[in-house]
This record gives C-alpha cells, sequence and structure tokens, in this order.
C-alpha cells in the first residue's frame, strides 16, 4: 500500500522526526510506501500533489495542528500523537491500512456544521485544547531562544547595566563592545515583545484558521497592554479563536461571503476580543498574573527546591509528552515576566531534561550487560541528545523497559531541577542545552546540578536493573548480552 503522513510536535525538534523516522521504517517492515511531511522547526517539505493523489491512507501524528488538512479530503485519515508514532508505528500503519475514507460532498456538508481548522474535529475536548494551546507555543518557541539567547549575549558582552544603555538609534560605535551590547539586548527585547502576541494569534490559528489570526493577534496585544501577559495570552487566543469560529457559522449573502474572511470577519473578530480583553477581562486577568509572579518571587529555600524537584519529574515523566509540555510550557510562560524566579524555573527546567538521556548514556557504558545491543547502540547518539537538550533520547530504554527506567530517570531529573533552584542558575535560552551553557547565570554551579541529576538517575536504573530482576531488560537478548549478564 502507499501511505503519507505529517508528524509535528510542539518544539519541532526531536518528536517530529523520532515520529517520522518510526514510520517510516514501520512501512518498509512492512512492504509499504510511506512519503512523511515533517512539520518541525527547520520548515517542512510538503508532500506533492501526487503522492498524495496516489496515497490509500493518511497518517496525521501531531501534537498540534497540522496546516493544510484540505489537501487531504477524500483520503482514509488516522490521526495519533507523535509518542504513538514513535511507539507503535505498526499498528498505525495497520489501522491506516482498514481506515474508511472520509466523506465528501453535499452529505459530509450536512453533517459537519463545524468549519475547517487546524485540528480535528473528532479528537475529544481536551486533546483538541491541548493542542490549540501547543500550536501557539510551538510558534512561540523561536521567538523566545532568538530573543533570550541575544538578551544573555548582551549581558554576558555589557553586563546587566546593559538594560540601562541609549537606544542605539540615537548613539551607536562599531568599534564599541558596549553598543554592540546594547545592539543585542535591544534586539532580544524587541523579539521578546512578540510573545504573547504570537501565542495568541496563532491558537486563534489553530481554532479558526487565517480568519482568526488578526482578532488572536490584537487579543494578544491588548493582553500586554493591559499587563495580562502569558495568561492573558492562553485567554485572548481561545477567545478570539471561539469569536471566529462564531462568526464563520453566520450565512451571509453570496455577494459578501467573498469579504468575510479578509474584512469582516478581523473587523468584527478584532472589535469583540479586544473589547473584551481591554474592558471586561484584562485586569482580572493582570490580578492573577501579579499574584502568580509575586508568589513566584516569593519563593526561595525548601520551596524553591520543591518546585523544581517537581518540575524536573514531570520533565521526566513522559520524556516529552504531554506532562512534560506542561512543565516546559510554564517554564517558557514565566520567561515573558523577566522575573529573576521566573530566570531560575527556566534553568531547572533544562537541566532536568539533559538528565534522562545523559543518564542512560551514561548507565550503559558502566553496566554494559544490563542492556541490550540494541539499547547499546542507543546510548551513543543519547550523549549528544542529552547535551542538546532532546530529553527524548531516553525513550528507547524507557520503551524497553518502562517500570525501572522512568521512575530513575524521574529522581535524576528532580534532583538536578532541585539543585538548580537551590544553586540559583538562571538562564533565558528556552533550548539549547549545553551549549548556551556560558549564557547561564552560575554556569559551574549549573553543571554541577547536570552531573548530580545525571548521576542519580544512572545509579538508579543500574540498581534497579541489578537487584529488580537480573538480565537484560530488552524483549530482545542476544547471545552476548547473556554473556555479559552470566559475568
Amino acid at each position: 500500500m502507499k501511505f503519507v503522513a505529517v508528524t509535528a510536535c510542539p518544539t519541532g525538534i526531536a518528536h517530529t522526526y523520532m515520529a517520522a523516522e518510526a514510520l517510516e521504517q514501520a512501512a518498509r517492515d512492512r512492504g509499504d510506501e510511506l512519503s512523511v511531511e515533517t512539520q518541525g522547526a527547520a520548515g517542512s517539505d510538503p508532500l506533492s500533489e501526487q503522492d498524495i493523489a496516489a496515497a490509500d491512507a493518511v497518517i496525521l501524528a501531531a501534537d498540534v495542528g497540522v496546516g493544510e488538512r484540505d489537501r487531504f479530503a477524500g483520503k482514509p485519515v488516522v490521526e495519533a500523537s507523535v509518542k504513538q508514532a514513535v511507539d507503535s508505528a505498526a499498528s498505525l500503519l495497520e489501522r491506516a491500512a482498514t481506515a474508511e475514507p472520509a466523506r465528501t460532498g453535499a452529505d459530509a456538508d450536512r453533517s459537519s456544521p463545524e468549519p475547517a481548522t487546524k485540528v480535528s474535529a473528532n479528537a475529544s475536548a481536551g486533546a483538541r485544547l491541548r493542542q490549540w494551546l501547543m500550536t501557539g507555543v510551538s510558534y512561540v518557541i523561536p521567538f523566545v531562544a532568538a530573543g533570550g539567547l541575544l538578551i544573555a549575549l548582551s549581558f554576558a558582552l555589557g553586563g546587566y547595566q546593559i538594560t540601562e544603555a541609549p537606544d542605539v538609534t540615537e548613539r551607536f560605535d562599531p568599534a564599541s563592545l558596549t553598543s554592540w551590547a546594547a545592539l543585542a539586548n535591544q534586539i532580544g527585547t524587541a523579539a521578546f515583545e512578540f510573545l504573547v502576541p504570537v501565542l495568541a494569534g496563532f491558537i486563534a490559528f489553530a481554532m479558526a484558521e487565517r480568519p482568526a489570526l488578526v482578532p488572536g493577534f490584537v487579543g494578544g496585544a491588548a493582553a500586554v497592554a493591559v499587563g495580562a501577559g502569558f495568561l492573558g495570552g492562553l485567554i485572548a487566543g481561545l477567545l478570539a479563536g471561539g469569536v471566529v469560529t462564531g462568526l464563520r457559522r453566520i450565512k451571509v449573502p453570496s455577494a459578501v461571503a467573498g469579504i468575510m474572511p479578509v474584512v469582516v470577519i478581523p473587523l468584527f473578530g478584532s472589535m469583540v476580543v479586544g473589547t473584551l480583553m481591554f474592558v471586561v477581562l484584562g485586569k482580572p486577568i493582570a490580578a492573577a498574573m501579579t499574584a502568580l509572579t509575586d508568589w513566584l518571587n516569593g519563593l526561595s529555600g525548601a520551596n524553591a527546591m520543591l518546585l523544581g524537584a517537581v518540575l524536573g519529574g514531570m520533565i521526566a515523566f513522559d520524556l516529552g509528552g504531554p506532562v512534560n509540555k506542561v512543565a516546559y510550557t510554564f517554564a517558557v510562560g514565566g520567561l515573558t515576566t523577566g522575573s529573576e524566579t521566573a530566570l531560575e524555573i527556566m534553568a531547572a527546567v533544562m537541566a532536568a531534561g539533559m538528565v534522562p538521556p545523559l543518564a542512560m548514556a551514561l548507565a550503559a557504558t558502566v553496566r554494559a550487560g544490563a542492556f541490550s545491543a540494541a539499547e547499546r547502540e542507543s546510548s551513543r547518539p543519547a550523549w549528544l541528545l542529552g547535551v542538546s537538550f532532546i530529553t527524548e533520547g531516553a525513550i528507547p530504554f524507557a520503551a524497553s523497559d518502562p517500570l525501572r527506567v522512568i521512575p530513575s530517570m524521574i529522581a535524576g531529573s528532580a534532583s538536578a531541577g532541585a539543585l538548580s533552584m537551590f544553586f540559583g542558575a538562571t538562564l533565558r535560552a528556552p533550548h539549547g542545552g549545553l551549549f548556551v551553557l556560558p549564557l547561564v547565570g552560575g554556569p559551574l554551579l549549573y553543571a554541577v546540578a547536570i552531573v548530580a541529576g545525571v548521576l542519580v538517575a544512572a545509579a538508579v536504573v543500574i540498581a534497579a536493573k541489578t537487584f529488580v530482576g537480573r538480565g537484560a531488560t530488552s524483549k530482545e537478548r542476544t547471545p552476548e548480552t547473556e554473556g555479559a549478564v552470566a559475568a
């Protein structure tokens, strides 16, 4: 059979490509043909019209809204999360092989009054909400990365007083390092100003497609203006998507239909959302954000370490899945406040995320006999994935032995998160792993926190594999593994 697939995760870095690789391998094992479009951080290479036309079925493995879903009209479509594609690609292909084509034409129109969106209407309410939110977050992350790294670089070059430097449009000396630091700071700050509008705009986009972009951006800008911050952006995006969805249901004369998506819907949608955010909802949301920020800034000692441990444990709980993304989104959202504690939370989350792959790589090196040949092979790329803050590098180990690996990873990541908070390490960049270590506030103690977390996780997993059921833990036991375990 011939299949086409689209894979997309919120960050568009690891799960996106791991899901694509798993589906391609499963298709080869079945003797099928598969073309995959990865909607990742590096952009996408769209499926060709010929591939789509020739496909017997479509697989959408995504945790965010999939762009241009209309391309697959009339084709059997199977939807799943990227984690399901990574863990059970073969079963997805089996489902796709027996799936029924989607209805088209008048029958589909009568039974499906909902306007087309980037997120499946067949998903549960909770799944749809999560995909809407994750779509917004996925578009925000590049802005956070660019802005955060530029601001961190400006501090590294010019010190923390660089924020008081005059505007570079008034004074800029190409021969002065301070001027370049001020330029980096002001560009990074400009990038950060887009965070909340972009979040709101693309949440709305996921809900109601392009006509919702303008109301979403306007609602996000209003949230910034009233001080409602990241939480205001979330609510503004959902409001904009809901309002535009309602407006699209209104039946209008054919003479007006052509200007609805480009004039009428953006106009009335922006007016409604802007009014709600400025007049009705803005101040209460701003008060809630202020309370949250004050609570975070008031954390110290054991309370801060507890928060770091909880977020670290969540990062390792499903290695890039929904729980992981909740903790990560919380940290990224905090960056919009610019508070010291928010920067500490981002550092703790990144430290925790590096632990699982590094710990498994270390454990497989130190206690090779407890791992299968396939797991030992996976340990080599896990080193690089770990230092790059790609937590998914531990998935091959967790998939083969979840009951011993996942608790061990939670223990190590919680330790790293707690220690990072205790040491007061700060970070403005939402990604980069050890490659952004020079931009971390308190880099040496931060490295100590990561190493401690790796050692804890590796020690626990080695002990678990040694004393809680000896031998190889994977389904694949080779003669080489048997001999190593016996030795």
